[in-house]
């Protein structure tokens, strides 16, 4: 997978690293036991990000140099000092410099996964037989470069994470720069129409919903550009702790969103820097 691409992990972890909170690491006596590094703390996260195993099997699979226990710790604190958010910033921020965000075409669109452990923000899931799951709310640029996101429930409607979705576009500043917005049938609705217009967004493509009754004749209705944001899902599931998350708290699963989207500007940044270098193949 190429969130395991040693390129990719090295350039992340070379935007995390900074950003990691200071630790005193002198004792009074000398006789405190070695600190894990962060790079093996890290790694420990990584494969349990993406393969979806539990933390002990992401232990044994990094040859048990963390214990999972120390691997959870360490999460922890770099949730509380709110790392995983300031690198996701960076990432979209570098990204929009280098390459430039495509804000003509935005799309946004939900997607319902597996919550087995329930927890916070967790719901039945009315597609799953009633069984635990959670959503997310998503936005890209043309491109499918995430613009900003929301999670909740699986039983809450892709309408009531459409506000939080748009709010987070707006706290990046990117609202004003907004042209057209892509939504499908689920959306079509009035309240809707007024949130986007509530954050400045006057035109909308969204999909008419079905009726029963027959059309008196047939008319033509245009199906949006809402490709970019099913692929970025579709590349989001592919990693197992988002597809089947084990979490219980709503910071947990918003840490290792903001890292999967770090993961896939970084290898996107890559992409672009290959294709001007010559003998350089980008990775698909």
């Amino acid at each position: 997978m190429r969130a395991f691409d040693p390129e990719v992990v090295d350039a992340v972890w070379a935007a995390i690293e900074p950003l990691l909170p200071v630790r005193n690491e002198t004792h009074p006596l000398g006789c405190h036991r070695p600190r894990i590094p962060d790079r093996a703390c890290f790694e420990v996260m990584l494969v349990r990000l993406v393969t979806g195993r539990s933390w002990e099997d992401a232990e044994r699979l990094c040859d048990k140099v963390v214990s999972d226990t120390t691997a959870r710790a360490r999460r922890d604190e770099w949730v509380e000092a709110g790392v995983f958010e300031q690198v996701a910033e960076e990432a979209l921020s570098g990204y929009d410099k280098i390459v430039g965000l495509d804000l003509s075409e935005v799309a946004i669109d939900a997607s319902v996964h597996k919550a087995p452990g329930q927890g916070e923000g967790t719901g039945a899931n009315p597609t799953d037989r009633g069984r635990s799951g959670w959503k997310w709310s998503l936005a890209t640029d043309f491109a499918g470069v995430p613009l900003g996101w929301a999670i909740g429930a699986a039983n809450r409607h892709d309408q009531i994470l459409l506000a939080p979705t748009l709010a987070a576009v707006a706290a990046r500043g990117l609202e004003l720069d907004v042209e057209t917005v892509h939504l499908d049938r689920g959306y079509d609705a009035s309240t809707v129409r007024e949130t986007l217009r509530g954050f400045g967004i006057n035109d909308a493509c969204i999909a008419r919903r079905r009726t029963t009754a027959a059309p008196k004749k047939k008319t033509f209705a245009p199906r949006g550009l809402r490709w970019p944001v099913e692929r970025t899902n579709s590349w989001l599931a592919n990693f197992g702790q988002l597809r089947r998350n084990t979490d219980r708290k709503i910071a947990h699963r918003l840490a290792q969103f903001a890292l999967v989207v770090v993961l896939l500007i970084t290898a996107k940044l890559i992409d672009w820097r290959n294709r001007w270098s010559p003998g350089c193949v980008p990775i698909r």
